[in-house]
């Protein structure tokens, strides 16, 4: 099972919107098959394990990350496929809580006559594909926050001046995790300041880049971007109000970025709207990487799922960005609505990386 969640994780941040599932068909302790759900979301995990097993399937034991499916979407059930292999037994870290399939998976391999068993690996699999799982019970993707932080709390220079706070390490670190998510947003305010690309720069993974968002009430946005620039060659979605100008959304979709209004809350466009807008179209998991206040909206929205504090030695002084704008940072660190899950050294900087209790 540590192998098929291995495996698994090689297809985050680019299946959506299916589930990033892998599997490993083993007979007589030897591993037959493995496979992982693959670019786009098919073919499914469990048929590429198939696939590559051939006939030593037959009699063999399957482990998978997530019950196979038992409906009909853009590919048939992987629990038909699971039966017609010949396959013994199946072993599944947890089960689909899409309605469409909601045990129905396992029922179907149990009434074919398969040990079906339930649990090893689960909460492994439950982290892996907590975007699938909320995406099919909440309506939303799930959001990871990240924020690199000075010493002192800070984000950003006097005058919002750009400092550059973490190490080569860390920045890797952070293309990861780009690469390991469907979508990546930020505020008019940071695309404004940086003018940033967004993307996933590690060498050998520029085509992992996610689909870039942008929060921009007023389409303030300049066609001049690199965003909108490269809107072609990676998706760029740009939430706006409804009042924001028809011609200005004209002329950003004319270059490729698909303009996406949504209503307004509190001076601001409304976060669940956003988030049930980006589920409808698919995305389940969202990296959240700035500024202060869009991620202080979400903080205090209660929409982060997972928060990852990139923190340096350096100090930047009172004059600097607040992490959270007007919110302090322990409405985070703080919270009893945060655990630290984990606590890691990367390269000069530390990692702190709190979930949802």
């Amino acid at each position: 099972m540590d192998l098929a969640l291995a495996l698994g994780r090689r297809g985050l941040g680019r299946t959506w919107p299916n589930p990033a599932v892998g599997a490993v068909v083993v007979r007589d302790g030897i591993i037959v098959g493995r496979g992982w759900t693959q670019a786009g979301g098919r073919p499914h995990a469990e048929v590429e394990a198939l696939a590559r097993a051939g006939e030593a399937a037959r009699g063999a034991t399957l482990y998978v990350t997530l019950e196979p499916c038992s409906h009909h979407g853009k590919s048939p059930p992987c629990a038909d496929a699971v039966i017609a292999a010949g396959i013994a037994r199946v072993v599944s870290a947890i089960e689909d809580p899409n309605p469409e399939v909601a045990g129905q998976g396992h029922a179907r391999l149990r009434a074919a006559g398969l040990a079906v068993d339930v649990g090893p690996g689960a909460d492994e699999a439950a982290r892996d594909h907590a975007g699938h799982i909320r995406r099919v019970t909440q309506g939303r993707p799930h959001v990871i926050l990240k924020l690199a932080l000075s010493a002192d709390g800070r984000i950003g220079g006097a005058g919002n001046a750009r400092v550059m706070i973490t190490g080569e390490a860390a920045r890797a670190r952070v293309h990861l995790m780009r690469a390991q998510s469907d979508a990546i947003l930020v505020g008019i305010g940071t695309a404004l300041a940086d003018d940033p690309l967004l993307t996933c720069r590690l060498p050998g993974m520029e085509s992992r880049s996610p689909l870039r968002v942008v929060l921009d009430r007023e389409l303030r946005l300049p066609p001049a971007s690199r965003l909108v620039q490269g809107a072609r060659t990676v998706p760029l979605w740009i939430f706006s109000s409804d009042a924001a100008s028809a011609a200005k959304a004209t002329a950003l979709e004319t270059l490729g970025a698909r303009v996406i209004r949504v209503r307004e809350m509190d001076g601001g466009l409304a976060l669940p709207a956003v988030l049930a807008e980006l589920s409808r179209r698919g995305i389940t998991r969202l990296l959240v990487e700035g500024g202060a206040r869009v991620a202080a909206a979400f903080i205090a929205a209660g929409l982060v799922d997972e928060a990852w504090l990139f923190r340096s030695a350096m100090t930047i002084g009172p004059g600097g960005v607040p992490a959270l704008a007007d919110l302090p940072l322990t409405a985070l660190t703080g919270s009893a609505d945060f655990r630290i899950h984990a606590r890691e050294t990367v390269g000069d900087n530390a990692l702190t990386i709190y979930e949802r209790t």
